[in-house]
């Protein structure tokens, strides 16, 4: 029996979002002539809210405004580690990383599934030693990556395929494991309802009512 603990990013293991963090932090160090784009990702931002933009959409856009159309791999790398170690740093919760650690001692696998980008979660994930990391990916371009989001953005019904996915090809059955799932937004619904055990942590409010209905576990982390 596979035991599996798979843990959101954004807001669960963390205090706040990655992406906008992110940009903010690689743009000085990669292109820091594309920060005059900045304004054009409050209008793109805008966009989504009167949805005018999709989610997915919203997430290329902004990439490419603000790190161009092609970004170098290796640069891109060096910047995601940076940028991971300042995560985990200054926008981590110590409580959910020691309940990485508790469920890493009980002998399970832990996994990181996430709608933000797999370049900067990777680095993030091999600072918790986590090996397995579910995530939006960037389309590869030769040495360079793309805006493009290669496949689906890592969200929502979209999170529960990819996670499915990711288990046929490590070949593990469903019948075979035992899941936990940890998230604090109810876009995870699905995955939390298809968990063995489903963990609300720190909870917006859609997800702690629905977490009380569903008799899911509710966790405050600091």
């Amino acid at each position: 029996m596979q035991q599996l603990s798979i843990f959101d990013m954004d807001k669960t293991i963390t205090r706040a979002a990655t992406f906008g963090p992110f940009l903010v932090y690689a743009v000085p160090r990669y292109r820091p002539w594309r920060a005059v784009f900045a304004p054009l990702v409050v209008l793109t931002s805008l966009g989504f809210a009167l949805k005018l933009v999709g989610r997915a959409r919203l997430k290329e856009v902004n990439l490419r405004l603000m790190m161009g159309r092609h970004v170098r791999t290796d640069r891109l790398t060096k910047i995601s580690r940076g940028f991971a170690g300042f995560t985990l740093a200054k926008n981590s919760l110590a409580e959910a990383l020691a309940r990485i650690e508790q469920e890493r001692a009980e002998g399970r696998r832990v996994v990181l599934a996430t709608a933000s980008y797999s370049f900067y979660v990777r680095e993030i994930a091999n600072l918790l030693g986590i090996a397995d990391v579910i995530a939006t990916r960037p389309t590869q371009a030769g040495d360079t990556l793309m805006s493009k989001i290669d496949g689906e953005n890592c969200y929502g019904a979209a999170k529960l395929r990819m996670v499915k996915g990711w288990m046929a090809k490590k070949g593990v059955a469903r019948e075979d494991a035992h899941i936990r799932f940890f998230s604090d937004h109810v876009s995870d619904a699905p995955c939390l309802d298809w968990a063995d055990e489903a963990f609300a942590t720190n909870a917006h409010g859609p997800l702690r009512t629905l977490a009380a209905k569903r008799g899911w576990t509710i966790l405050d982390w600091a």
